[in-house]
């Protein structure tokens, strides 16, 4: 080994070895799409069956994502009162099966009296408020929001309770309408998310929304927009196609008009859930899906989107019938 150069006629400190480069960050693309190859026959299977298969789907999947958001607000500090809240937001999409979004809303003020009685009866009473709000936010950002998957799948059986069977016929609409109506939302909310992901990587500059999710660009979200508007587009038009009379009451205006709203409500569900997230300073909300994380980190954007695409159907039939 060579004697290190002299400056001076004093040795010159050796210099510092060369940083090692780092191992490049294993790609979670393909764990998810492996996921995803499950997950999406399975749904769909599920919405074509219709009945029990739903509900109990809804139900299942509603007590897996509440308990997870628990676990981002008990990472929190606070200490929601997780068996009730759980009960509750799993009551909430039956009470949307058997009965009507009236008697939802009269379950959901119901809910909060009891979060708030269940917290009379605990001992430590720091952090009361804490408490009762993140249980309470917990049944109505999965329970409530997620209960909006039954009258969407049953549309058809929510219109001919409003307004009778004579206008069922004047729309159009047949007993496995929802069907469509929902596959052509989750369609838009899921194509808007992988967009924006694949936009983001190769156009993305300007940040979205950086404080809250640095990686989300405002090209992200133009190309997610596109891309799930035209998914929605090629939905309707498969069951145009294959089913022609359960994509009827969605003419071709509509889906046009409701993609970029129903994938913009997509993408503030992705962000809201984001932040959450951040907050609780965690990457993932569990770990049950490989390459997505937790349930709720799959179902943030329908979340939205779901509920979105409901109160826009029932504005359209409003409009039809005036």
């Amino acid at each position: 080994m060579s004697e290190p150069a002299r400056v001076g006629g004093e040795p010159a400190p050796p210099r510092p070895p060369t940083p090692s480069p780092e191992a490049p960050k294993r790609s979670d693309l393909p764990a998810r799409l492996l996921t995803a190859s499950i997950l999406v026959p399975f749904v769909l299977f599920v919405i074509a069956r219709g009945g029990l298969w739903v509900l109990g789907t809804v139900v299942g999947v509603v007590l897996l994502a509440q308990r997870e958001l628990y676990g981002l607000i008990e990472d929190k500090g606070a200490r929601p009162v997780v068996g009730f809240g759980l009960a509750a937001g799993a009551a909430l999409p039956v009470v949307a099966y058997i009965g009507n979004e009236y008697q939802a809303t009269i379950l959901m003020t119901a809910t909060l009296l009891g979060v708030m009685v269940a917290q009379l009866r605990r001992r430590q009473v720091t952090e009361a408020m804490a408490s009762i709000s993140g249980t309470f936010f917990g049944v109505f950002y999965v329970g409530w929001l997620l209960s909006h998957a039954i009258p969407l799948r049953f549309f058809t059986k929510r219109i001919a309770a409003v307004y009778g069977p004579d206008a069922v016929a004047q729309l159009g609409l047949v007993p496995d309408t929802g069907a469509c109506l929902l596959v052509y939302c989750l369609t838009v909310v899921v194509l808007c998310d992988a967009g924006a992901y694949f936009a983001g990587r190769a156009y993305g500059r300007r940040k979205l929304a950086p404080s809250i999710s640095p990686s989300k660009s405002v090209e992200g979200a133009i190309g997610g927009l596109l891309l799930g508007t035209l998914g929605g587009a090629v939905m309707k038009g498969i069951f145009d196609l294959l089913w022609p009379q359960l994509s009827a009451v969605l003419s071709w205006p509509v889906v046009f008009a409701f993609g970029p709203l129903i994938g913009a409500a997509g993408i503030v569900g992705d962000l809201v859930e984001s932040l959450l997230k951040r907050d609780a300073q965690v990457k993932d909300a569990g770990a049950l899906l490989p390459g997505m994380g937790g349930l709720l980190d799959r179902i943030d954007s329908p979340l939205l989107g779901i509920p979105v695409m409901y109160y826009l159907m029932l504005f359209l039939v409003w409009l039809r019938m005036g």
